[in-house]
């Protein structure tokens, strides 16, 4: 009697067993999508929360920080715009505005799909669109327009504005190299951004490397003005700073307006005139200066070395400094470029 009530005992626990294990569903452990995606975001996860300085309207540093990857952004001006595009991030951008020349052609596809204003929203625009994200020039946080930081800040909506924007004494292209390098952080796309940096520094030593023996090129970078008066890009400009870097001799190095005599006097070896937008565009940059009599006596324009460059490539260029060192660099040394 004893062994058979043993063996009912141990039939009962052995179906007992079975039966809580039949009772286990596949959906309670975890599939190998779902053990990736945790890791994913774990990893999303550790890379915030990220602090950035940017600055407000009067060019004071100001600290600003995302406990996540903006999803809703306003980008103003051309190097914004761009910029966000080449690192991937066309869909968190809500609207756009303040393009100075069309999106690059690689970036069209991803422009199209954003909501774009001719012009710039009103400050009453954009608190309708309930931005998380506000990346722009110090020219936007003026009062005329959205106002300072603060008023962003206090209602959880961060801003950058871009360094060599006009808010700084001096621009370089150290500048440039940051901006996208602070986005890259800000989104977490910063392999994206360490690229596209590298890419410009890489140019940079190629020009260097083929300048190094050579005698350094008379060049000046302006833009047309208004009876005969010429706006210089010195030192302390992009286009400035590019030149220097690649072995040019910036003949006019201080920012600010000159005649046409100084001009002559400058005699310089290569004229980059800089052109945007409707006001300047880029025949009238070539004519204003290839046509006017009293130029003619100066060496860039005796053996045809003058160039039109982009706003975009020599004032807040954001990724289309790249195209601003090629073109410099080709202006100056036509012989490198050479296919």
């Amino acid at each position: 009697m004893k062994r058979f009530l043993s063996l009912f005992l141990a039939t009962i626990m052995i179906f007992g067993i079975t039966g809580c294990q039949k009772n286990v569903k596949p959906s309670d452990a975890p599939t190998k999508a779902e053990e990736t995606a945790s890791k994913n975001t774990d990893e999303k996860s550790s890379h915030y929360p990220v602090t950035i300085q940017t600055h407000n309207y009067d060019g004071e540093p100001v600290e600003i920080t995302f406990e996540k990857a903006p999803e809703k952004v306003l980008a103003v001006y051309q190097n914004s715009i761009e910029t966000l595009l080449a690192l991937g991030l066309g869909d968190k951008i809500i609207a756009a505005s303040g393009l100075d020349h069309d999106v690059k052609d690689e970036y069209k596809e991803d422009f199209n799909k954003i909501k774009y204003y001719k012009e710039r929203p009103t400050k009453e625009e954009v608190l309708g669109m309930k931005p998380d994200f506000i990346l722009s020039w110090s020219s936007f946080f003026g009062e005329k327009h959205l106002g300072d930081v603060d008023f962003w800040h206090e209602r959880g909506i961060n801003t950058y504005m871009a360094l060599n924007s006009g808010m700084l004494d001096e621009d370089s292209l150290e500048h440039e190299y940051q901006d996208i390098l602070n986005i890259g952080k800000i989104f977490n796309v910063e392999d994206k951004a360490n690229e596209i940096v590298d890419n410009m520094k890489a140019e940079i030593k190629k020009a260097n490397d083929f300048a190094k023996d050579l005698e350094p090129v008379k060049t000046v970078i302006l833009e047309v003005g208004s009876d005969n008066t010429y706006r210089i890009y010195g030192e302390d400009s992009i286009g400035g700073n590019i030149a220097t870097q690649v072995g040019a001799d910036l003949v006019a190095k201080e920012n600010g307006t000159i005649g046409a005599e100084d001009l002559v006097k400058l005699n310089p070896e290569v004229i980059f005139t800089v052109y945007y937008g409707d006001e300047i565009d880029r025949d009238t940059a070539l004519k204003e200066i290839l046509e006017n009599q009293g130029l003619s006596s100066i060496s860039a324009i005796q053996n045809k070395r003058v160039h039109p460059i982009m706003l975009g490539e020599v004032y807040a260029s954001g990724i289309r400094t790249l195209d601003g060192i090629k073109s410099i660099s080709k202006g100056l040394y036509p012989e490198l470029h050479e296919d």
